[in-house]
C-alpha cells in the first residue's frame, strides 16, 4: 500500500494507475490490506484489483452486503442511509429499483433530451458571455448534471440556486467540516419539503411520479434519499467526467481531430472516456456475510472488500493487450465505471446522455477551445476524494 494517509487505490499519476497500483493488479489481484474507513480511521480489510473477481464479488448478492459494517444488523441498519439504494440489499434494493427502473429507460430518457439540449446551450452562452479565459467547470460542467438533475426531479426554477449552494458548500474541503455538515443538512432538509410538496401535489417528474404510482408503498424518507443521492452523485460524477474527459481530449488532439471529423463516433468516445478515466477510482465496498473463498483467499465473514475500478478499466492482465492507450475508435467493451451486477448504475442511460449532447455541442461551439493555462498548473483533486476530478479547467476559444 501506500503512505497512511493516501491509499494506493487512490493514487493517480494524473490520468495513469501508479505503478504499485499496476504491480498489485498483475501480481496480487486479491490483497488483504489496509482499508480507508474515513477521514481518520482504517480498518484491515480486502482489495480487489482483478477484473474477474472484481466481477464474482460485485455479482454475488448472497454472500456480500451492501449494509454498514456494524456489530449487529439492528447497528447496521441505524447507519444505512434510507433511500440511497447503495446502501440496500435485495430484496428491499430490488423494491426500489423496481419502482425507479422505468423512469430511466431511454424511451423515458428521450423527455428529458430536448431540455438536456437547451441547458447546454444556456451553459455555452453563459461562458461565452464570460469571455476567455473561463473555468469550464464552474460555467459548463457543474451546470449540465445539477440542471438536469432538477429537471428529472421537478426542483422549481426559483429553488434552484439555494440548493446548488448547499451542494457546493458540502462538497467543498476548503469550506471545514463545520460549514459542511452544516451545508450537507441544509442539502437534505430542502428534499425533504420537496418529497411534502409532491406528496400534496404530484407533478409529472420523477418525485410526483414515485407518489402517484405507488402512494404509500414508497415512504417520504425513502422519497427523501433517493432524491439527494441521485442528485449528489449524478452532478458529482458528471461534471467531473466533463472536465476530465474535455481535459483529456485536448492532451490527445489527434483523437479530438477525430471526433470533430466524425461525429457519429460519440458513443465510442463517450464509452472510452468513461473506461479510460473512471471518475469513481473504487466501487462501494461490501462486507462478507460468510467466509469466501476468493482468487486463493479466504475473504473471513464481517470483513470488508472494495473493488478498485479504475484497476480492473486501465491495467492489462498478464497475457492481455500490453497496449492501454486512449483510442475513441476502440470497440466498445464491458467496463467497470458505472459498477456491475444488481447495484449497476441506475442513471447510466441518464448520463450518457448528457456526456454525448455535451461533448459534441462544447467542440461546435468552440471549435478551436483550448487550455488558457499550462497543462502542469491544472489542478486535480485530493486523491482521497470519493470523486476524481479537476478543481477548476480555465480554457480559452
Amino acid at each position: 500500500m501506500a503512505s497512511r494517509d493516501i491509499p494506493v487505490y487512490q493514487l493517480r499519476d494524473r490520468f495513469d494507475p501508479v505503478p504499485e497500483l499496476v504491480g498489485l493488479r498483475t501480481e496480487c489481484p486479491v490483497l488483504r490490506t489496509e482499508l480507508h474507513g474515513g477521514p481518520s480511521s482504517q480498518v484491515v480489510g480486502w482489495l480487489v484489483t482483478g477484473s474477474e473477481e472484481s466481477r464474482e464479488v460485485l455479482s454475488d448478492q448472497h454472500r456480500f452486503t451492501m449494509l454498514p459494517p456494524a456489530d449487529t444488523e439492528a447497528q447496521s441498519r441505524r447507519l444505512q442511509n434510507i433511500g440511497n439504494l447503495l446502501h440496500y440489499d435485495p430484496p428491499e434494493h430490488t423494491r426500489l429499483r423496481r419502482m425507479l427502473n422505468p423512469e430511466f429507460t431511454m424511451r423515458r430518457l428521450q423527455r428529458l433530451q430536448p431540455r438536456i439540449e437547451a441547458v447546454v446551450e444556456e451553459c455555452l452562452d453563459a461562458m461565452e458571455q464570460a469571455g476567455a479565459p473561463a473555468d469550464l467547470m464552474h460555467h459548463f460542467a457543474w451546470q449540465i448534471p445539477g440542471q438536469t438533475a432538477c429537471e428529472l426531479l421537478g426542483v422549481p426554477r426559483d429553488d434552484r440556486a439555494e440548493l446548488s449552494r448547499h451542494l457546493d458548500i458540502s462538497r467543498d474541503d476548503g469550506r471545514g467540516r463545520t460549514r459542511q455538515m452544516a451545508a450537507g443538512r441544509a442539502f437534505r432538509a430542502y428534499f425533504q419539503q420537496l418529497t411534502a410538496r409532491q406528496r400534496r401535489d404530484p407533478g409529472e417528474e420523477l418525485l410526483g411520479m414515485l407518489v402517484r404510482e405507488y402512494g404509500e408503498e414508497i415512504t417520504d424518507d425513502e422519497l427523501e434519499g433517493l432524491a439527494a443521492s441521485l442528485t449528489s452523485a449524478g452532478i458529482e460524477n458528471v461534471a467531473s467526467m466533463l472536465g476530465l474527459g474535455t481535459l483529456l481530449l485536448l492532451e490527445h488532439p489527434d483523437q479530438l481531430a477525430k471526433l470533430k471529423e466524425n461525429p457519429e463516433l460519440v458513443d465510442r468516445a463517450v464509452e472510452e472516456l468513461l473506461r479510460y478515466v473512471t471518475v469513481i477510482p473504487t466501487l462501494s465496498p461490501r462486507t462478507a456475510l460468510e467466509d469466501v473463498p476468493l482468487g486463493g483467499h479466504v475473504v473471513p465473514k464481517g470483513e470488508r472488500i472494495i473493488c478498485s475500478a479504475f484497476a480492473v478499466n486501465r491495467i492489462a492482465t498478464p497475457g492481455g493487450d500490453p497496449e492501454d492507450g486512449f483510442d475513441i475508435t476502440r470497440e466498445p467493451a464491458p467496463h467497470m465505471a458505472f459498477g456491475h451486477g444488481v447495484h449497476h448504475c441506475l442513471g447510466a442511460p441518464l448520463a450518457r446522455m448528457q456526456l454525448r449532447i455535451a461533448y459534441l455541442a462544447l467542440w461546435r461551439r468552440f471549435p478551436q477551445l483550448r487550455l488558457a493555462v499550462p497543462h502542469e498548473q491544472i489542478r486535480f483533486r485530493t486523491p482521497s476524494s470519493r470523486v476524481y476530478s479537476v478543481d477548476a479547467l480555465p480554457v480559452a476559444w
